[in-house]
C-alpha cells in the first residue's frame, strides 16, 4: 500500500507542471476472468523539459509511447507510477497494460450471480482507483474529457458517465473469455464527457436488467433516465418509485442551484458488493444493490434510499460540476450533498420528517465520531491518499451538514441558495478550495465568515449546552441561563444559533405541545437569556428546540423528569428525538447509569412513530447491554430485555414496522433455551405474529439467530442456501456459519478473513459479522493476541477497504471488561510500539481503543446504581 499513496505535496507538484487535455481509454472485458485489456492515450500539456509521472495499478504493461518515443516499461514503470521525462508543452501518451478484475469493490469489480453464473462489473474509482482500469493523473484537480470504448460480450449492457453512439458494433469473430454464456462480443463506443475528474469516472457492465424514463430539465432538454440491477433481481425493482424520488430531486435542485442539470442523462445501477452505500459517478451513480428490496425492510431504509438518491444526485453540482481541489474539502463535497439531501427529502418527497432522521442518525454520528481522539477539524489536513481513505467519517458526512444547517440559520436561507448560485455560475466545470464558496456566501449574506470558519470549521470537538434554570415559589422563572461546556482537548468557544423551547401537556388532548420558542444566539461560557424571565415555567424545557445548533444537550432535572414520564405525548417527532439523544449521549458519557437508559428505550418504543429513531434506538440499546451495562449486572439485563422486546413484538400492531423491528432486534439478542424456543417457533410456523411474513431474509435472520444459539448447525445453513442460493443467501449463509458457537467455526473464520485473500468484501464482512456474533465471549479469547500481531501485515497485503474491515471489525471490543485479557493494555503496547505504523492505521486501533475507555466508564456509571 505505501508504494501506491500519493501525497498532497507531489500532487501539487504534478499540478504545478501539468494541464490534462482529454482521454481516450479502450478496454476490452473479453479477454478472461482474471484481467482485461486497457488501452489509454492521454493528451495533455506540461511545462517544456519537465518530469512527472501517471498513475497505473496493472500485473502487466505492454507498451508506454511518449510523443512518438517507445519507453521501455520495465524502465519506467514501478509499483504504481509511470515515469514521465523531457516533457514537451504539448504531449500524447499511449498506455497498453493488462489490468486486474478486483473482488474487493475497488477498481473494476468482478461479480459472477450464483443464480445463472452470469458476469457483472462495476467501477469504483474513489478515492484513487481509476488507475486500476486506465493510465491516469490521478488526483481531483486534473480534470479531463474522457471518451471511453469498451468490448464485452455482446448480450451484455454497457454503460458509462456518457450515452452509447450508435448502436454497439458486432465484433466479427470475438469470443466471451470472461465467463457466461458465449454469443459472440461487441463493441460500445461512447460520447466524450465535459471534463470530469477520474474518480467520477465510471463502466458497468454485464446482463443488466434495465427500465427507462425521462424528465424535462429547467433548461428544455429531455433527460433520459435509467434504472438498472442484476436480472435475477429484476422483479424486485420498484422503478416507478425509484423515477419519483429522482425527478422530484431534479425539480428541487434546479430551482435552488438556478442551474440545469450538467450531463447528458442520468442513470442509477443497483450493482452487487457495492462498500458503500452509493458512488455519485457523473450520469451514472452505483448503488448499493441492498436498495432492491427483495423482502420487506424497514420504512427507515426506504427513507434512507430516498435519502440517498438525493443526496448523489446533489453530487451532480456539488462535486461533479464544481470539484475541490484537493481531498481536504472532500467535507465540501460530501456535507454539502449531506444538508442539500435531507433538505430536499423534507420539502419535496413524503418524508416529511426527514430533519427527526437526520437529527437521530446522522448527528448522533457526528457526535459520536467528534468525541474520539482522531477527531479532526470539518477542513482536514489530508496530506496523502491513505488520510482520505479513512476519512469518509461521521465528520466529513455528518458534522459538516450539521453545520452547514447552522450556517443557513446564521446568514438566512435565502442568503445562503443565493451565494450556492454565485458559486456554481463562477466555477462550473472547474476547482475550488472553502475559500471560493465563503466569498460567494459572504457576498450575499453581507458577513465575514472568517471568523465562523476558523472556529467551526477549523478546529475540531464538540461541545455541550446545558440550561441553568430557576423559578420562585409561584413557579415563575427568575433566571434562565445557557453554559458551554467545552472538552479539554479541544477547548474552542463557539457561537450557536439556537432556539429554547418550552412544552406543556395540554389539558385537551394529553399531548405535550409547545407553548413557548425563544431564538438567540449562544456564546461563550455562560449566555443569559432575559427574554424567559418573569413567565411561568414550562414543565418541560428544551435548549436547542429545532435543532438548529451543532451541540449535546443535557435537561435540567425538572425537564428530564417530565420528559422520561411523557415522551410518548410529544405532539412532534423532532423534539422527543432531541429528549433521546440527550438521555443517550448522557449514558454514553457515564453521567446516567445504562440500566436507566434500557429502561427508558424498552419502556417508550413502543410508542415511537419514526422508523429511523427506531432503528437508532435499537442500535443504542444493543450497544449499552453489550458494553455499557457494568459486568455482573449484564446477563441478567439482556436477559430481561430480550423478553422485553419479545413480548413488545407480540403486542406490536399487526404488520407494522415497529413489530418488523423488535422481532429482528429480539432474534439477534436470543440466547437462553426459552428465547430460542420463541426463535424456532417463529421460524417453523408453530408461531405466528398477525401480519408478520417470514419471508426469505426474516428467515436467514432467525436461522442464524439458532445457530449462534447452538439450536442449529451446517446441514440447517446448507438446506436453507439450498432454497436460496442467491448472493444475498451467500452472505447470510457466511454469517450464519462464522457464528457457529465452536472453536473451530470461529478459527475457519479468522483464517479465510485474515489469512487469505480468497474472499469478496462483501462475504468478508459477512463472515467478520459472524465471527463476532458470540453469547460465550470465551470464544473470541483466543484471537485478541493474533489480532496484534496481524496488524501491520494485514494493513500492508491487502487493499485499503478489506485491511479497514478487518481492523475494525475484529478488534476485541467485547472482551473490553473481561478478566482473562486486558484489551486495553493490548492496544496500548500496540500503539507504543508501532510507532512507524500507517498514521491511518493508527488512527484506527486509536479510535477502538476509545471505545474500551468509552465503555468503562459507563460500565462504572452503572455500577454506581447498584
Amino acid at each position: 500500500m505505501p508504494a501506491e499513496n500519493l501525497t498532497r505535496a507531489e500532487a501539487r507538484e504534478r499540478a504545478s507542471v501539468v494541464e490534462t487535455r482529454s482521454y481516450d481509454v479502450t478496454l476490452d472485458l473479453t479477454t478472461g476472468p482474471q484481467t482485461f485489456s486497457s488501452r489509454t492515450v492521454l493528451r495533455f500539456g506540461a511545462t517544456p523539459g519537465a518530469s512527472t509521472f501517471v498513475d497505473l495499478i496493472a500485473p502487466a504493461v505492454h507498451e508506454v509511447v511518449l510523443n512518438g518515443r517507445s519507453l521501455d516499461p520495465a524502465q519506467v514503470f514501478a509499483e504504481s507510477r509511470i515515469a514521465l521525462t523531457d516533457l514537451e508543452a504539448d504531449n500524447e501518451l499511449l498506455v497498453v497494460a493488462d489490468c486486474a478484475y478486483m473482488n474487493t469493490g475497488e477498481g473494476l469489480h468482478r461479480f459472477v450471480d450464483p443464480v445463472d453464473d452470469e458476469v457483472y462489473l462495476y467501477s469504483q474509482f474513489e478515492v484513487a482507483d481509476s488507475r486500476r482500469v486506465f493510465a491516469v493523473f490521478e488526483q481531483p484537480d486534473l480534470k479531463a474529457t474522457f471518451s471511453f470504448t469498451v468490448t464485452a460480450p455482446a448480450h451484455w449492457t454497457v454503460v458509462s458517465n456518457y450515452p452509447v453512439v450508435g448502436e454497439p458494433v458486432p465484433v466479427d469473430g470475438g469470443s466471451n473469455r470472461n465467463g457466461g454464456r458465449d454469443e459472440g462480443t461487441a463493441t460500445w463506443t461512447f460520447e466524450r464527457t465535459p471534463v470530469l475528474s477520474s474518480y467520477v469516472t465510471a463502466i458497468v457492465a454485464g446482463p443488466y436488467h434495465h427500465e427507462h424514463g425521462s424528465l424535462t430539465s429547467s433548461d428544455g432538454r429531455e433527460i433520459p433516465l435509467g434504472v438498472y440491477c442484476r436480472a435475477s433481481l429484476a422483479e424486485h425493482l420498484d422503478t416507478d418509485n425509484i423515477l419519483d424520488v429522482t425527478r422530484a430531486g431534479f425539480a428541487f435542485y434546479e430551482e435552488k442551484f438556478d442551474f440545469a442539470y450538467p450531463f447528458a442523462k442520468y442513470d442509477q445501477l443497483f450493482v452487487p458488493e457495492f462498500n458503500a452505500g452509493a458512488m455519485e459517478n457523473a450520469g451514472a451513480v452505483t448503488f448499493l444493490e441492498s436498495y432492491v428490496f427483495r423482502s420487506k425492510v424497514p420504512q427507515a431504509t426506504i427513507e434512507r434510499r430516498t435519502v440517498t438518491i438525493l443526496h448523489e444526485l446533489a453530487h451532480m453540482w456539488f462535486g461533479d460540476l464544481v470539484t475541490m481541489r484537493w481531498w481536504d474539502d472532500l467535507w465540501l463535497n460530501e456535507s454539502f450533498a449531506e444538508y442539500a439531501s435531507t433538505l430536499a427529502t423534507a420539502e419535496a418527497t413524503s418524508w416529511t420528517s426527514a430533519w427527526t432522521t437526520f437529527s437521530s442518525l446522522e448527528k448522533s454520528w457526528a457526535y459520536n465520531q467528534d468525541q474520539l481522539p482522531s477527531t479532526h477539524p470539518i477542513v482536514a489536513d489530508m496530506r496523502d491518499l491513505e488520510d482520505v481513505e479513512v476519512n469518509f467519517d461521521g465528520i466529513t458526512y455528518a458534522k459538516g451538514a450539521s453545520v452547514l444547517k447552522q450556517l443557513v440559520s446564521w446568514v438566512g436561507n435565502d442568503a445562503f441558495f443565493a451565494g450556492v448560485r454565485a458559486y456554481f455560475a463562477k466555477h462550473a466545470w472547474g476547482n475550488t478550495e472553502l475559500r471560493d464558496l465563503l466569498t460567494e456566501l459572504e457576498s450575499t449574506s453581507g458577513r465575514d465568515l472568517s471568523a465562523w470558519s476558523a472556529l467551526w470549521l477549523e478546529k475540531a470537538g464538540v461541545t455541550l449546552l446545558r440550561p441553568e434554570v430557576a423559578v420562585d415559589a409561584d413557579g415563575v422563572i427568575t433566571s434562565f441561563a445557557v453554559l458551554q461546556e467545552v472538552p479539554a482537548e479541544h477547548p474552542v468557544q463557539r457561537p450557536h444559533r439556537l432556539a429554547i423551547g418550552g412544552y406543556d401537556l395540554d389539558p385537551a388532548t394529553g399531548r405535550l405541545v409547545r407553548t413557548l420558542r425563544e431564538e438567540l444566539d449562544v456564546d461563550g461560557p455562560r449566555t443569559e437569556v432575559p427574554a424567559l424571565v418573569g413567565r411561568p415555567r414550562p414543565s418541560l424545557l428544551l435548549v436547542n428546540d429545532d435543532d438548529l445548533a451543532y451541540a449535546k444537550i443535557r435537561l435540567d432535572d425538572a425537564s428530564l423528569a417530565e420528559a422520561i414520564a411523557h415522551l410518548d405525548r410529544f405532539e412532534d417527532s423532532l423534539p422527543r428525538t432531541l429528549v433521546w439523544a440527550a438521555a443517550w449521549d448522557a449514558t454514553r458519557d457515564g453521567e446516567t447509569p445504562a440500566r436507566d437508559f434500557v429502561d427508558l428505550v424498552l419502556g417508550n418504543i413502543a410508542h415511537e412513530t419514526d422508523s429511523s429513531v427506531v432503528l437508532v434506538l435499537l442500535r443504542q440499546l444493543h450497544t449499552t447491554l453489550d458494553l455499557y451495562v457494568a459486568r455482573e449486572h449484564r446477563e441478567e439485563a439482556d436477559v430481561v430485555a430480550t423478553e422485553r422486546l419479545l413480548g413488545l413484538a407480540r403486542a406490536a400492531d399487526a404488520g407494522s414496522d415497529t413489530q418488523l423491528q423488535l422481532v429482528k432486534a429480539f432474534a439477534a439478542r436470543a440466547s437462553t433455551q426459552a428465547h430460542l424456543d420463541a426463535v424456532a417457533a417463529l421460524l417453523d410456523g408453530r408461531e405466528t405474529l398477525p401480519g408478520l411474513s417470514i419471508d426469505t431474509d426474516l428467515r436467514w435472520e432467525l436461522l442464524t439467530s439458532l445457530v449462534a444459539g447452538g439450536r442449529a448447525g451446517e446441514v440447517d445453513v446448507a438446506a436453507q442456501l439450498a432454497d436460496d442460493p442467491t448472493a444475498t443467501g451467500q452472505r447470510a449463509a457466511a454469517a450464519a456459519r462464522a457464528a457457529m458457537p465452536t472453536a473451530e467455526a470461529k478459527a475457519a473464520a479468522w483464517r479465510a478473513v485474515v489469512d487469505g485473500d480468497e474472499l469478496p468484501n462483501a462475504i468478508q464482512a459477512a463472515t467478520i459479522a459472524g465471527l463476532g456474533r458470540v453469547h460465550d465471549r470465551g470464544l473470541l479469547l483466543p484471537f485478541v493476541t493474533p489480532y496484534f500481531e496481524q496488524l501491520t501485515r494485514v494493513w500492508a497485503d491487502k487493499t485499503n477497504e478489506m485491511a479497514q474491515n478487518v481492523v475494525v471489525g475484529l478488534y476485541p471490543i467485547d472482551l473490553a471488561d473481561d478478566d482473562r485479557v486486558d484489551v486495553a493494555g493490548a492496544t496500548d503496547a500496540w500503539l507504543e510500539a508501532e510507532t512507524d505504523a500507517p498514521p491511518a492505521l493508527r488512527r484506527l486501533v486509536a479510535e477502538e481503543r476509545d471505545r474500551v475507555r468509552r465503555a468503562l466508564v459507563a460500565q462504572q456509571a452503572d455500577r454506581r446504581r447498584g
